[in-house]
């Protein structure tokens, strides 16, 4: 069975929003990659990247990730990742894979799009 890897854009109160479902592996992570360039490229230095449908992130998503964080703290903007307690049906695995990888707590994290393109949530604890 193949599974559907889609990033869909949007903009929301001055954020850039990727939602990104499926696989985020050594396949699909160039096309996130390169959508975030490409939202950096027109000038969006406000970035929010909806995890939420991602059921499964191999070591080259995390690296898409942290390369996304180097390239948006150099523009001196502002990455937000959505990566709610309950995501892609069981859970989010993101969440779990960035929180044993040790690297979680490098990324403001909010629990959805709302939060995430406002100033007056908290991001979530680490």
């Amino acid at each position: 069975m193949a599974v559907a890897f889609k990033v869909t854009g949007a903009e929301r109160d001055g954020w850039a929003v990727l939602q990104v479902s499926g696989e985020l592996d050594l396949l699909t992570s160039p096309m996130l990659r390169q959508r975030v360039h490409d939202a950096v490229a027109e000038g969006h230095h406000s970035l929010v990247v909806d995890l939420s449908d991602v059921f499964f992130c191999d070591s080259s998503g995390v690296g898409v990730l942290v390369a996304a964080r180097r390239l948006i703290r150099s523009c001196q903007g502002r990455l937000r990742l959505i990566l709610p307690d309950r995501g892609a049906e069981d859970g989010s695995h993101v969440n779990r894979v960035l929180g044993a990888l040790g690297v979680r707590r490098l990324f403001d994290v909010r629990p959805d799009v709302d939060s995430a393109t406002t100033d007056e949530a908290d991001p979530l604890s680490a």
